[in-house]
């Protein structure tokens, strides 16, 4: 697939399009062949995808530098837009290995990114990033997973579901509950896999196959080192990391659009309708006007928060949520568009467009709904023209 024009824009510099060039060549040669069971065998894909990215040195676009801080937004959302223009599992390969171990890069003890991070960056260790639970998703203030200090330790009880890797990971960073209620009584751990207590065997069946399951904690004990910050810190350790991963949700949702786009456009040229070319019809060139635009504008915000996240010092949690919603709500309706000029071949199992159709579904959910998104973004507002 061709890169895309936006490539040009002055957010990008030359070292961002060397990567970009290089990165799709890779992913061109090698990702065929690591997606070709993505769908009967997801938890298997994944982790050939973990070793094949590790290997060929691109992971270190997703992990946070050992030095904490965290990874260049651009390089990030980048990466993200390219693998998903390729296939989504390979795009979900690589940003679980950076969120799940972002709050170790941005806020973990300099013995934490040591002992996880490089292992994470050569693809030796799965992460996987324990938030959501059945009652508390977008708000995340209400978890009622408990983690009570015993000792040198705290005991983790509760449950987290719809958690990416489960079963796959050798760790996960868990938020949990150590004092009041509300954002300011949750702290953050690092819990290994084979900690006691833990059980992540239950695997859930989703639209688009993807390695998700339910991550079960009873009387599960963790070192106090393995705590993430002080108490009391893990609200702010989770929002810095979506912060830094929710521009890229919509990044990966511009791949999408862009490899739906290109198969409309390739449709729309052999597809005859009434004796003519289904594109010699005005509401077909509508469409596919519409339908650039929307690409078109949603890289202009995703890339314009990720490159405020890459050079200033300043919170962008409007520009991020603004970015995810527009990109991945428009991303739905680029494939929708697509696989109506399909016609029936579109909804068929298999083809390109149908699968699209399926794995675009999930990112107006995951990192924040599109509701969540326009009241963070009415709230933000809101309180700057105070």
């Amino acid at each position: 697939m061709a890169l895309p024009d936006y490539l040009q824009s002055p957010f990008f510099e030359s070292h961002h399009r060397a990567h970009a060039l290089a990165f799709d060549a890779w992913a061109t040669s090698n990702l065929p062949a690591l997606l070709a069971e993505d769908e009967r065998d997801p938890a298997h894909s994944t982790l050939r995808l973990v070793q094949a990215l590790a290997q060929a040195g691109w992971l270190d676009a997703a992990v946070s530098p050992e030095t904490g801080k965290a990874p260049d937004s651009l390089t990030l959302c980048l990466s993200r837009d390219i693998l998903a223009s390729h296939g989504a599992l390979a795009d979900f390969a690589f940003a679980m290995q950076g969120l799940g171990s972002g709050p170790i890069g941005i806020a973990g003890s300099e013995a934490q990114r040591e002992r996880f991070l490089p292992d994470v960056r050569a693809g030796r260790k799965v992460a996987a990033f324990a938030l959501t639970e059945p009652e508390a998703g977008s708000d995340v203030a209400s978890l009622t997973t408990t983690a009570r200090r015993d000792g040198d330790h705290y005991v983790l009880d509760g449950i987290k579901t719809f958690i990416s890797n489960a079963g796959l990971a050798a760790f996960y960073v868990v938020f949990a509950r150590t004092g009041e209620a509300g954002a300011k009584g949750l702290s953050a751990f690092v819990v290994d896999a084979d900690s006691p207590g833990l059980n992540a065997a239950e695997q859930i069946p989703v639209i688009s196959p993807h390695p998700i399951g339910v991550v079960r904690l009873s009387s599960c004990r963790v070192p106090a080192t393995n705590r993430i910050g002080e108490e009391g810190q893990g609200f702010a350790v989770a929002m810095g990391t979506l912060d830094i991963f929710r521009v890229s949700v919509g990044a990966a949702a511009l791949g999408l659009a862009r490899s739906a786009f290109m198969h409309a456009v390739e449709r729309r040229g052999q597809r005859e309708i009434f004796g003519a070319k289904l594109s010699t019809f005005q509401l077909t060139q509508a469409k596919i006007a519409e339908m650039a635009v929307a690409i078109d504008a949603s890289a202009m915000l995703v890339y314009r928060a990720a490159w405020l996240k890459a050079n200033t010092d300043r919170r962008t949690t409007l520009e991020a949520s603004m970015a995810k919603l527009f990109a991945t709500e428009q991303a739905q309706m680029v494939i929708d568009q697509a696989l109506q000029l399909h016609g029936g071949l579109g909804v068929v199992h298999g083809v390109p467009v149908e699968r699209l159709y399926r794995d675009v579904r999930a990112l107006r959910i995951y990192e924040g709904t599109s509701e969540v998104q326009k009241l963070v973004i009415a709230g933000q507002l809101l309180r700057m023209s105070r």
